[in-house]
């Protein structure tokens, strides 16, 4: 790379770090490049991105982003998977991929603002998805509303139960 792609280069990932809300740091070294692909087409599929980078090009374009205290001292073959939307898809794909392939480890990451462990990337990944969490509330929302039919459809059954008895037993006069 001469000069002018190196400072395109830093300027177009920075400009991808500033709008990432996470970032995870990785390491992929004996990956092969088939599954690479298998892995991107993944990670593009959570609404993310993946990105092999050079650590001095990496530790320059963090400067002045959230991902500024994991980008500044890395080694070693480095790639990045980001994502502005939903940080939980991301770490169950990046899970369950790593889970499959013992060469790919995580490093490091930041959500939300905010560097996280990997025990608590593992954690990341065993939260529900933003569907299941949906349901979930819609789920409660409705509940009370449901006691409440409940409630009523007894009282209206029991009331038709009393009036039929009465009737049987002849308890209306004409």
């Amino acid at each position: 790379m001469n000069r002018e792609e190196k400072q395109q280069e830093v300027e177009t990932l920075q400009a991808e770090l500033a709008k990432a809300n996470t970032v995870f740091v990785i390491n992929f070294q004996k990956i092969p490049v088939a599954e690479d692909w298998q892995l991107r087409r993944q990670v593009r599929a959570a609404g993310g991105q993946y990105r092999v980078v050079k650590n001095t090009l990496c530790a320059r374009s963090a400067q002045g982003t959230p991902a500024e205290p994991v980008l500044q001292s890395l080694s070693g073959a480095t790639a990045l998977a980001m994502t502005s939307t939903n940080p939980v898809s991301l770490a169950k794909v990046l899970s369950n991929y790593a889970k499959e392939n013992p060469n790919f480890t995580f490093r490091t990451g930041v959500v939300e603002g905010r560097v996280v462990s990997l025990a608590e990337m593992a954690e990341l990944a065993l939260l529900p998805g933003k569907e299941e969490l949906l349901a979930k509330v819609m789920y409660l929302v409705g509940s009370p509303a449901r006691g409440i039919a409940t409630a009523i459809q007894s009282v209206i059954r029991s009331m038709a139960s009393v009036i039929q008895r009465a009737i049987e037993e002849n308890k209306f006069q004409p």
